[in-house]
């Protein structure tokens, strides 16, 4: 009778070999897969210019204190995604404001980015039907209250299940 002779198995070079083109050609794909969506999700730019913003940042932090001084408080809401927005002057009345634009911006990418025009309602603040997805949200308000410059509110919020928590 003949019976199949078995080969012992053992470790070649070719072996080795394979190993070795699965091991770095799966470092390789992962990496290029990375560098990918880092490239497309965030152009890391924060400034133009690093010279002109820093020689700007004195001026910006004066304005900041000046605006501080009046004792005025914004208020933000994100009810179901809506956003609403009020400026209450030292105490506590409504400002009768012109108009009010928020700007919302991802932390780390700006493929989401959005600016928001909110209007007048009813009861003297502003909204927006607009709706905010969930997500952490750095959020610029610009309040035109007839002054030379904007009142400026500048928040980090997250938004889960449509509302700031």
């Amino acid at each position: 009778m003949n019976v199949p002779i078995r080969k012992s198995s053992e470790f070649t070079g070719r072996h080795m070999l394979y190993v070795m083109l699965t091991f770095f050609g799966t470092v390789i794909a992962v990496n290029l897969t990375m560098a990918r969506f880092a490239r497309t999700s965030w152009t890391g730019l924060v400034v133009e210019n690093t010279y002109v913003a820093s020689q700007e940042f004195n001026r910006k932090a004066e304005e900041g204190r000046e605006q501080a001084a009046l004792g005025w408080t914004g208020t933000l809401t994100i009810a179901g995604g809506a956003v609403h927005y009020s400026l209450s002057d030292a105490s506590g009345g409504l400002l009768a404001l012109r108009s009010v634009t928020a700007t919302f911006r991802h932390p780390a990418y700006e493929q989401e980015d959005r600016v928001i025009s909110l209007a007048r309602m009813a009861d003297g603040t502003f909204g927006s039907k607009k709706t905010v997805v969930d997500g952490v949200w750095i959020v610029e308000i610009d309040a035109d209250v007839g002054r030379q410059k904007p009142y400026r509110q500048v928040r980090r919020v997250v938004v889960a299940d449509g509302a700031i928590r």
